[in-house]
């Protein structure tokens, strides 16, 4: 019995599209993927420790090519596997994770941890460790990363800085994610944005419960620059250093990208916490608070 075939012919403006390009064109465009494939096989993820096994430590994990070490809550870090350790824990667990990780191999920790780490760093003799200031955010385990571009920043804020940095920058590429690698100056004003962003809108949303971050950007916008002037003047003075114009913008511009996230005051060591170590210690010089607004706001929401 004979076999129907059926031939499907593709449809002459389709061909006559095709013929029309010219061969400098596809030349071009070969080229384009040749350059593109090559570039993908010279990009390679430095193998990595990675401590945490949450939804950063999950995601980062992801990005690997086998070779990482995954270590959970209570492990001892190995001390003869050459690489990054990064560490993704909570705050708080800083302390166990730097008991479980052998003293010789401090110099490869990075950081991923949000909030004011440099007093902690410094009381452990860390005050150059490696850190990454992640704008990026995972939702939950397994999601894809939504990265942090916004409409001011559309190349992305994700930063890194250190011995590693450049490592860290690789592994975030290799998934699609921003990254740039940043000088200590530069990358301490980036970090105490970050930091400005997330106690300002943190403590603003949660004078208005329920409101996530997106809601204090478009309902309370005039509180949270109000308080973001404020925290940011503090930090300057006390860091002697001078923010780029537009600081309330770029804030802004990020609740929107992420505007779903909700708002609550915590890890208050860690981040409202040095702006009222701030009042706390002009108060004690005989000076006025830095921070008037930031102080009867939390007083408002009784966090002091």
């Amino acid at each position: 019995m004979a076999t129907a075939v059926r031939i499907s012919l593709a449809p002459v403006a389709a061909i006559a599209h095709l013929s029309s390009f010219s061969s400098s064109s596809s030349s071009s465009l070969l080229r384009g993927r040749v350059r593109a494939s090559a570039a993908m096989a010279t990009t390679t993820v430095t193998p990595a420790v990675i401590v945490g096994g949450g939804r950063v430590g999950q995601m980062l994990h992801s990005l690997g090519d086998g070779r990482d070490v995954l270590v959970g809550r209570g492990q001892p870090v190995p001390v003869d596997f050459d690489g990054p350790i990064l560490v993704c824990t909570r705050n708080d667990d800083l302390d166990a994770v730097l008991a479980s990780t052998p003293s010789s191999r401090w110099r490869d920790l990075v950081f991923f941890q949000n909030g004011m780490l440099e007093p902690w760093l410094e009381s452990k003799g860390l005050g150059d460790a490696d850190q990454v200031l992640a704008y990026f955010a995972v939702s939950k385990v397994g999601e894809a990363p939504l990265d942090g571009k916004t409409d001011t920043n559309p190349e992305g804020l994700t930063a890194a800085f250190g011995k590693w940095a450049s490592a860290v920058a690789s592994r975030l590429h290799s998934g699609g994610l921003s990254c740039k690698v940043l000088e200590k100056e530069a990358f301490q004003k980036q970090m105490l944005e970050k930091l400005i962003w997330i106690a300002a809108f943190m403590l603003v949303g949660a004078r208005h419960p329920g409101a996530t971050v997106g809601v204090v950007e478009k309902e309370y916008r005039s509180e949270v620059a109000s308080l973001i002037a404020e925290l940011a003047s503090a930090a300057a003075a006390e860091k002697g250093i001078t923010f780029e114009e537009g600081t309330v913008d770029r804030l802004c511009a990020y609740s929107r990208a992420v505007a779903h996230f909700p708002t609550a005051v915590k890890e208050f060591k860690w981040r409202n916490g040095w702006f009222y170590s701030l009042t706390e210690k002009a108060l004690a010089e005989g000076r006025a608070d830095p921070c008037p607004l930031h102080t009867a706001w939390l007083k408002e929401i009784k966090v002091i």
